[in-house]
């Protein structure tokens, strides 16, 4: 997805256009992490949101920015499980 974006709604309201980072599923839910494509104002590279991703009634991916430490921190223990794996096969 290196040349697609992602139109989300940033924290600040805004229609921003994100990078997909990676897709996380924690038990049946589904998350996404993402870093807009333009850096915001005092964000640093390392810094990303999380958007759990559900259906709407008409079958539409819903994003919803995931605000809850407990559940950012699950999401990033498994990416960073993923890429532990993936150094691990190289």
């Amino acid at each position: 997805m290196a040349d697609e974006y992602l139109k989300l709604v940033s924290p600040a309201g805004v229609a921003v256009d994100f990078i997909e980072i990676a897709t996380i599923y924690l038990g049946t839910s589904k998350y996404i992490i993402v870093q807009p494509a333009k850096l915001f104002d005092g964000m640093e590279e390392d810094e990303a949101f999380v958007y759990k991703v559900t259906k709407n009634k008409n079958r539409q991916n819903k994003y919803e920015l995931v605000l809850d430490d407990e559940i950012i921190d699950k999401v990033f223990i498994e990416y960073n499980k993923l890429l532990d794996e993936e150094e691990g096969e190289n």
